[in-house]
C-alpha cells in the first residue's frame, strides 16, 4: 500500500522536438530521480544506447507485453509501439524513488486514468515558436526534410492537449526551462507558492495554433 514514504511519479510531454527527452537526462543527472525506460519498436538514433535510453524490442515482442498486461501505458506514434513497464515503475515508488516519464500525451491519459495511489505531476514542454521548432527537427532530420515536415503536422495535433496537464512549460532555454521545472515540483511536493501564469501559457498556445 502506498505511503507517505514513497517516491512521486513526474510525467514530461511535448511535441516532437520540443526537448522534453534533453529535460529528463537533466532532471535525472541534476535531481537524482529515477528515468522510466520505454520498450520501443522503433530503431536506435546514432546516439542512443540499448537497455539505457530505450528497451529496444521487435513488434512481436511488444505485443507479447501488451497481451501479458505488463504495461502501465502504450502507445502507437509514428508507426511505432513505445510503452512503460508496470513492475521497475512500482518498485522504485515504493523505495521512495522519484520516477520521471518521457512519454507522449497518449501514455499520460493512461497512466492518469490508472489512478495510482502515488502524488503525479504533469508537465507539457512546448517550443518558443513554430519557427523554432522546425529548426530543432530540420537539425534532427537533416538528411530527411519530410520528415521534419511531418512531425510539424503532428505538432498541430500534439499542441491541443496541453489543456490536460498541470503545468505547461516553454523550452526557450533550457537551463530557464529546467529552473521552472525543479521549482514547480518542490512548490508541490511542499505545498508552497508556485510561479505559474496559466493566462500568458494560454496566449502563447494561441499563438503557437494561430
Amino acid at each position: 500500500m502506498p505511503s507517505e514514504k514513497d517516491g512521486i511519479m513526474i510525467i514530461l510531454s511535448s511535441p516532437s522536438g520540443a526537448g522534453k527527452t534533453t529535460l529528463v537526462k537533466k532532471l535525472s543527472e541534476k535531481e537524482k530521480f529515477e528515468i522510466s525506460i520505454s520498450h520501443t519498436t522503433r530503431q536506435p538514433r546514432l546516439n542512443e544506447k540499448k537497455d539505457e535510453d530505450y528497451f529496444f524490442v521487435n513488434e512481436l515482442e511488444f505485443k507479447r507485453l501488451i497481451k501479458n498486461e505488463e504495461f502501465l501505458e502504450y502507445a502507437k506514434v509514428f508507426n511505432n509501439f513505445y510503452g512503460t513497464t508496470r513492475t521497475p515503475v512500482i518498485n522504485n515508488l515504493n523505495k521512495g524513488k522519484n520516477v520521471l516519464f518521457d512519454i507522449d500525451w497518449q501514455g499520460a491519459d493512461q497512466i492518469k486514468n490508472k489512478k495510482l495511489d502515488y502524488k503525479l505531476i504533469t508537465f507539457f514542454i512546448l517550443p518558443p515558436s513554430k519557427e523554432v521548432l522546425f529548426e530543432r527537427l530540420s537539425k534532427r532530420h537533416i538528411n530527411d526534410k519530410l520528415i521534419a515536415e511531418e512531425r510539424m503536422k503532428q505538432f498541430e495535433r500534439d499542441v491541443l492537449h496541453w489543456i490536460n496537464y498541470n503545468y505547461v512549460v516553454i523550452n526557450n532555454d533550457l537551463n530557464e526551462c529546467y529552473s521552472k521545472i525543479i521549482n514547480l515540483i518542490n512548490a508541490v511536493i511542499n505545498n508552497g507558492s508556485k510561479d505559474y501564469d496559466p493566462d500568458f501559457i494560454r496566449a502563447h498556445v494561441e499563438k503557437l495554433t494561430s
